[in-house]
C-alpha cells in the first residue's frame, strides 16, 4: 500500500465531511466542503464544484433552527474565512434508531442554527449545480 504524500494529507485535512451514503455495491459516497480562497467548494466524485458566495448562510438561514442546550459533542469543525463557523454533531432524538449527522452554523452577529446534514447537503449540491450550468 502507498503512503500518502505530504501534499494529500494536507487535502485531506482540509475538507469538512457534509454527508455519506452507502451504494448500492456497499461502497460509501462522501461530499464534502472545501474553503480556498474564501470561496466554498463541494467536494465529490466528480470533482470540486464551486458554490456561489454566500450560499451557506443562506441556507442555514432558510432552513436552520435554533438550538437548545446542551449539544452533543463536535465531530469535527470548519471554521470560515468570513468568521462565521460550521460544526457537524451526531443526535440521537428520542424517535429515532439511529443517530443523525446535524450541521451547526454560527456567526459572529447571529445565533447558532442547525439543520440535518442530509438537508444542508442536498440544497447546497443544488446550488452548485445550478451555479454551473451554462445559460443558453
Amino acid at each position: 500500500m502507498a503512503t500518502p504524500s505530504a501534499d494529500s494529507c494536507a487535502t485531506l485535512f482540509a475538507l469538512f465531511l457534509l454527508h455519506e451514503t452507502t451504494r448500492a455495491d456497499g461502497s460509501l459516497e462522501r461530499i464534502h466542503l472545501r474553503e480556498r480562497d474564501a470561496i466554498l467548494f463541494l467536494v465529490d466524485d466528480d470533482g470540486e464544484h464551486p458554490l456561489p458566495a454566500g450560499a451557506l448562510a443562506i441556507v442555514m438561514q432558510r432552513y436552520g433552527k435554533a438550538i437548545d442546550p446542551p449539544l452533543p459533542p463536535a465531530i469535527e469543525t470548519l471554521a470560515l474565512s468570513d468568521g462565521s463557523k460550521l460544526v457537524r454533531f451526531r443526535h440521537l432524538a428520542v424517535y429515532d434508531v439511529i443517530a443523525r449527522d446535524y450541521m451547526m452554523y454560527e456567526t459572529p452577529e447571529n445565533e447558532p442554527v442547525c439543520e440535518l446534514a442530509t438537508a444542508v447537503t442536498a440544497a447546497l449540491s443544488h446550488l452548485a449545480r445550478a451555479a454551473t450550468m451554462t445559460k443558453p
